[in-house]
């Protein structure tokens, strides 16, 4: 493991060998910045495990759905124009994803309080998990600089990933919202997994 030099925690266990695709940052410095650690996970390689809280008094834990088809969508911010639609689309799609044997799961960097508010007005059928010391966000390397009103801003990349078994299996990077959840059903149908796993 490469040392940064600054005050680091680990956040994420890492896995040898893996190359391209997903980065795995493990340490922050002093400015609550990830370090990457030149670490790379591929399609087909398994994720590292992660635990967040989730809406309904829940806790979320990766390696707790190793049997199931997940869906996991990253998005900004509760309640923003864009977020709302790409919520409402999955919603829209439930019962075609639940069909397919696939959980959906949404992340951002809002508190559960917020997640829940969120969730009941829009009636996601789905949790939404609060990544608040963005832990998954790290692991997924969705944390960009975006420009905002003429300023640099950390923020996440509107992303999606799907996970079988526990392995990564497709990915979405800088998703457009018109028509994605749409995009992610036809991906899971085309793994031939009919009915519900587990």
């Amino acid at each position: 493991m490469r040392k940064t030099g600054a005050h680091c925690r680990p956040q994420v266990y890492l896995f040898p060998s893996l190359s391209s695709a997903i980065a795995l940052p493990g340490f922050f410095n002093n400015n609550g910045i990830v370090n990457s650690l030149d670490i790379y996970m591929n399609l087909n390689q398994a994720i590292p495990d992660f635990e967040l809280p989730a809406t309904g008094n829940k806790q979320f834990k990766l390696s707790q759905h190793s049997s199931k088809l997940l869906v996991i969508y990253f998005y900004p911010k509760d309640s923003t124009p864009g977020c709302t639609s790409e919520g409402q689309q999955f919603r829209d799609l439930f019962a075609e994803f639940k069909a397919a044997g696939v959980e959906i799961f949404g992340i951002s960097r809002d508190s559960v309080k917020s997640h829940e508010n969120f969730k009941a007005k829009y009636g996601f059928p789905f949790d939404l998990l609060a990544d608040t010391e963005e832990i998954a966000c790290g692991l997924f390397g969705v944390i960009k600089m975006k420009n905002m009103y003429g300023k640099q801003v950390r923020g996440i990349e509107r992303s999606t990933f799907v996970i079988e078994h526990g392995l990564l299996r497709r990915e979405w990077r800088a998703v457009k919202v018109d028509g994605h959840p749409g995009e992610v059903l036809e991906f899971v149908k085309s793994l031939g997994k009919s009915v519900t796993h587990g």
